[in-house]
């Protein structure tokens, strides 16, 4: 059982920049594939980004490409999601999740983190 715990969420101003993190702990941090979501009021959740085991291999939504940067460290048992150029549209409810197989379904998910971002 892993357990996700997402912060960092806020309040900026469009073009502004914020950086996620979400520690996990439980578990055997490397051996998940972790994914940042987001959910908007009204929309369906959506992936934002994700990163594989190593750190090496990542993948953006085409929304954020560009403007937003997964990464992690195995060390730490963290995966962050470094957020620059944001606008109103990127406000959300933001999510993490632990994946123990190959992809971004989500076996494991944080409580989320609220970004508003105000135009």
């Amino acid at each position: 059982q892993v357990q996700l715990v997402e912060s960092g969420g806020g309040l900026v101003q469009t073009g502004g920049s914020l950086r996620l993190s979400c520690a996990a702990s439980g578990g055997t941090f490397s051996n998940y594939y972790m994914g940042w979501f987001r959910q908007a009021p009204g929309k369906e959740r959506e992936f934002v980004a994700g990163v594989n085991r190593s750190g090496i291999g990542r993948y953006y939504a085409d929304s954020v490409k560009g403007r937003f940067t997964v990464s992690r460290d195995n060390a730490k048992n963290t995966v962050y999601l470094q957020m620059n150029s944001l606008k109103p549209e990127d406000t959300a409810l933001y999510y993490c999740a632990a994946t123990i197989t190959i992809g971004f379904k989500g076996d494991y998910w944080g409580q989320g983190t609220q970004v508003t971002v105000s135009s």
